[in-house]
């Protein structure tokens, strides 16, 4: 390491929280067993670097320079406390068992068993989903706020409050086997989905996407399918998240500027995601067809992304069969963010007006008033109607309702006439 600029090292620190604070937290929660006291040393680690960086440059590698620099204050926390023989003990044989692990094959999945010590039954649905976003989709309250139409407020006690329950409750730091991990599962899966969902499309922020939750997201999901392969609906979600990976690296411009379905570039999507998602979709079908179920809403959404996934141009897409899909998925697990896809959907079949009168229905309800994207894709409508005036107006509505700087330049380009 050399010397560098204190701008740049903090950059770099930044950078570094912002990409390794999950697995960080993670990593300590397993080692101190206490989630509080583990974002604690990670912070005085965080402290550490703003101080250090500058001084001494940036480390090769900044997500292990943390996590060394935590577990050190962690020992000195140890020794300040009665039961510091037994612990430093505890702590050291840990340490020794990652110095002998291969990075790549570790025992568990330190993301994993904290997202399932997030997602114990003690806490309530809401307090799961804010919790694991928070902790392992690195996602502020206001952000989380945002996905969910929440206030702040309200999302920062439900994350206070579910750490206490944790502590209290001496909710062990692990990934369940047998009933209970089943009883979990429905919470995995679905904050799996938003983290994805989260760095598919940032909620807030200059980036239109953040690739590493989606990353470790896809990865999750593989982990968990691998510990419930008997499961369709884990595979359905595995399923799911490889075929929308697979077009990450179609959906920024040069400068990372937003690049819709119908105009990227299909040769840059990922053929192994694809074939890996096929291959899960496959898995999920035939667990159902042998459990005689009908598909999950991960299955059925996996279903409507393989078929874009087929198509080797926009133009080729089977949207009838996507229409088809969308109606399902909206009659067995009724949605008003479904019913504003299955409106595109609809759209691309039967007309813009057709599509138009679905929307419409679901503005009229006003559950999705705060909703960017239900302005957005009335805008598109409208336009292709020929109402232009109308659709400006929807575009800045939609514009203005979105924190995603790239998100919002796109919507206000288009409220300009633009595209």
């Amino acid at each position: 390491m050399t010397g560098t600029s204190a701008e740049a090292a903090r950059r770099a620190v930044e950078a570094a929280w912002r990409i390794e604070w999950p697995r960080l937290v993670a990593g300590l929660t397993r080692i101190v067993g206490d989630i509080g006291a583990a974002e604690e040393l990670a912070q005085d680690a965080l402290v550490a670097a703003l101080e250090q960086w500058p001084r001494d440059g940036i480390p090769q590698n900044p997500g292990g320079w943390l996590m060394l620099t935590a577990k050190h204050r962690g020992i000195d926390r140890i020794r300040r406390h009665a039961t510091f023989t037994r612990k430093l003990a505890l702590l050291g044989h840990d340490l020794v068992i990652e110095q002998r692990t291969p990075p790549e094959q570790p025992p568990q999945d330190d993301l994993l068993r904290m997202m399932f010590t997030a997602c114990h039954p003690v806490l309530t649905r809401p307090a799961q989903v804010a919790l694991t976003l928070r902790m392992i989709g690195g996602l502020t309250t206001e952000e989380i706020a945002r996905a969910y139409l929440v206030s702040e407020s309200t999302v920062a006690q439900r994350i206070v409050r579910a750490k206490r329950t944790i502590t209290a409750k001496r909710v062990p730091y692990e990934v369940p086997s047998g009933p209970e991990l089943a009883v979990r599962l429905d919470a995995v899966l679905e904050v799996l989905y938003l983290i994805f969902n989260e760095g598919y499309t940032a909620t807030a922020g200059a980036a239109w996407m953040r690739t590493e939750l989606c990353e470790d997201a896809v990865r999750m999901a593989r982990i968990l399918a691998g510990l419930l392969p008997g499961e369709p609906e884990v595979h359905g979600l595995a399923a799911l998240l490889e075929l929308q990976a697979s077009r990450l690296g179609a959906r920024g411009g040069p400068d990372q500027d937003p690049v819709l379905l119908a105009d990227q570039d299909r040769s840059r999507w990922n053929h192994l995601y694809i074939r890996r998602g096929f291959a899960a979709l496959g898995r999920a079908r035939s667990l159902d067809t042998a459990q005689a179920r009908p598909p999950g809403r991960y299955t059925l959404q996996a279903a409507i992304a393989a078929a874009h996934a087929m198509a080797p141009t926009a133009a080729d897409t089977d949207w009838r069969r996507i229409a088809g899909l969308y109606a399902i998925l909206a009659e067995r697990f009724p949605s008003p963010v479904v019913e504003l896809n299955r409106a595109v959907a609809v759209a691309m079949v039967y007309g813009p007006a057709a599509g138009l009168e679905v929307a419409d229905v679901v503005a009229k309800t006003g559950r999705l008033d705060g909703y960017h994207l239900l302005h957005a894709v009335r805008g598109d409508l409208l336009a292709r109607l020929g109402r232009t005036e109308e659709a400006r107006g929807e575009f800045a509505t939609a514009a203005a309702l979105t924190a995603n700087a790239a998100e919002r330049a796109l919507l206000l380009g288009r409220a300009g006439g633009r595209g």
